[in-house]
């Protein structure tokens, strides 16, 4: 007798618990081929001399799939590990393995949609089916209380309606057992030298306290349900020290629903109430930007953005966005926060919100610039957020009552109230007229 069997494409969803596609596909096929597939687009070098993916978040990443490989060797299973084009790669496997579909969970921003189509049109040659599921946003897109045309480009109106009209869905079951092919071939993991960095870079990441991984995320989670001090990982970040959770959310470590219901357990116990509640806001940010960008498109790609009309950046010269970059503009507070991000991949929200408002009020430089950048080092990057975060900052981003910073003073107190994070972060300033 035939066993049907089901082709799993890992992207940002690098753990076995609470993961759609995994649970789905273990219900409807005997067997599941489980992939991931490193594409050179995303460590190619830029023009502008940045990276798509930094040497941080590249680290974090064969981490996270290092460690995904032994929750399913674990479970029986295993994971095969390929590098090239997805379009191409894919459709060979499934073929080989006679997979009867391809699964995989959808993102929104421009390119990565790019090559989920490129892969599905691949497929469909093949009279293959790409089938696509939704599990990176805490609502479900079919619970939204309103089509996608018409959800509220107001964050509060957003929050406000769908916290009124619709719930949230439980987490799905972790498999117990998981069969894959017989033939299932060897892989292995490449390396940051074989990705194209140098000896360099590498040190710097060698730095990191980050390590990627489900494993690693779920004991990050349950130290900070504990109530446990989880400040030492990153150094003094002011009030937001010891929520650090963003980098395995963003790779899919760990499922924003595994940390939703944990925090609402642990609310007002172990876990205050403030700190649950920051957690909680954040993670609405985050589906409130996938949503938009599901919405609008590419909308926030463009300088203009939700703005009538284009900001009037200068069109300097690279000195003044170097120094920004590495943290040389004289400014205390945004050396100290941009000498932290190139040193560790990460920075507080407030932190970001700083620097990000220097580059383009103090500097007049393009937010999207400063965009690229953050794509480049944050070891928590995901398009939506960042892309969003920036439009805000600049003015014209989607949430207009959320544009712009009002007090500037408050921020940097809310940043550093004690000194504590220049003394820790700071750099030598530099005087210059900007």
């Amino acid at each position: 007798m035939n066993k049907d069997t089901i082709l799993v494409w890992f992207r940002n969803d690098l753990r076995v618990r609470d993961n759609e596609i995994l649970w789905q596909a273990l219900a409807k096929a005997d067997r599941v081929v489980p992939v991931y597939v490193f594409d050179p687009r995303q460590f190619t070098p830029l023009k502008n001399g940045m990276h798509k993916t930094g040497v941080i978040r590249a680290k974090f990443i064969l981490e996270s799939v290092q460690d995904l490989r032994l929750s399913l060797r674990a479970l029986g299973a295993d994971l095969l590990v390929v590098s090239g084009y997805p379009e191409e790669i894919l459709p060979t496997l499934a073929e080989r393995y006679q997979v009867k579909e391809v699964y995989h969970h959808r993102e929104v921003a421009k390119e990565e949609t790019h090559i989920s189509t490129l892969v599905e049109e691949a497929l469909w040659k093949k009279r293959l089916n790409l089938r696509h599921f939704i599990g990176h946003t805490l609502y479900h897109k079919e619970d939204l209380p309103f089509p996608i045309k018409d959800i509220p480009d107001a964050f509060a109106t957003f929050r406000k309606k769908i916290e009124r009209e619709t719930t949230i869905r439980p987490s799905v079951e972790t498999p117990v057992k998981i069969e894959v092919p017989d033939n299932l071939e060897a892989s292995e993991i490449p390396s940051l030298a074989s990705l194209g960095f140098s000896a360099d870079l590498i040190g710097i990441a060698d730095q990191s306290p980050f390590k990627g991984g489900e494993t690693e995320g779920l004991g990050r989670l349950e130290t900070l349900l504990a109530g446990a001090d989880t400040a030492s990982l990153t150094g003094s970040f002011g009030s937001e020290e010891g929520t650090v959770l963003s980098p395995w959310i963003a790779m899919g470590c760990l499922s924003v629903h595994t940390v939703y219901h944990a925090v609402k357990k642990y609310e007002d116990k172990s876990l205050p109430k403030k700190q649950a509640a920051a957690i909680i806001t954040g993670l609405l940010w985050r589906d409130y930007f996938r949503f938009m960008f599901k919405k609008h498109g590419n909308k926030f790609f463009l300088q203009q953005g939700f703005s009538n009309e284009t900001p009037a950046y200068e069109l300097v010269g690279d000195a003044l966005f170097d120094r920004w970059k590495r943290g040389e503009t004289g400014d205390p507070f945004v050396d100290a926060a941009m000498h932290q991000l190139n040193t560790i991949g990460f920075i507080s929200h407030t932190a970001r919100m700083l620097v990000a408002h220097y580059l383009v009020s103090n500097l007049n430089i393009s937010h999207l610039l400063g965009a690229a950048y953050f794509e480049d080092k944050l070891v928590d990057y995901n398009p939506a957020s960042n892309y969003g975060n920036w439009a805000h900052i600049a003015g014209v981003g989607s949430s207009t009552k959320d544009n712009g910073i009002r007090d500037i003073k408050k921020l940097q107190n809310l940043l550093d109230a004690q000194g504590e994070y220049v003394k820790r972060w700071g750099t030598p300033q530099l005087s210059y007229s900007s």
